[in-house]
């Protein structure tokens, strides 16, 4: 690109295409729970964007309660997808926890199944798992999580549209 072509005449980069769907904010509502913690119900938005050319998408998300609008838990990474339906995606959260996860992306189903690789600067959780899927044109997904407690258990779930 030279210095006269503005950036948005640049196209996306070809590995982010079949993700495409995901560029956008979504917003709705979620509900979450564990064995250990009461449950509760939040808003939620999540953020997609992607730089021209570059690979990689951003991913910012924000929470807040429904009844006061107080923000409750954030978190921002990126998703790097790869031409062979893998997917890389690193998270830090508000919380000071730190993801690193791997898995795939099926462009037919429009489904995306992350496994955490690396839970880090975690006392508690050891694992994470995280599907998203497209559904009738909403964004639905779960986060299930494993603690030095607890296996693997459902931990939240949304469904977002697109705004």
């Amino acid at each position: 690109m030279d210095s006269v072509t503005p950036p948005s005449a640049v196209a996306l980069h070809p590995v982010i295409v079949p993700l495409s769907y995901l560029l956008g904010t979504w917003r709705g509502q979620g509900e979450g729970g564990y064995p250990t913690i009461n449950s509760f119900a939040y808003g939620e938005e999540l953020h997609f964007s992607s730089n021209p050319g570059k690979p990689v998408i951003a991913y910012t998300q924000k929470t807040w309660k429904l009844n006061s609008g107080e923000p409750m838990h954030a978190e921002s990474g990126y998703w790097r997808p790869k031409p062979d339906g893998t997917i890389e995606v690193v998270i830090a959260q508000s919380t000071g926890l730190v993801e690193v996860q791997k898995g795939t992306y099926n462009t037919q189903d429009k489904a995306i199944k992350l496994q955490s690789q690396l839970v880090g600067n975690a006392s508690k959780v050891k694992e994470i798992t995280r599907v998203f899927e497209l559904v009738d044109g909403d964004l639905s997904y779960v986060v299930q999580m494993a603690t030095n407690l607890t296996g693997i258990q459902p931990h939240l779930k949304a469904l977002l549209k697109k705004l």
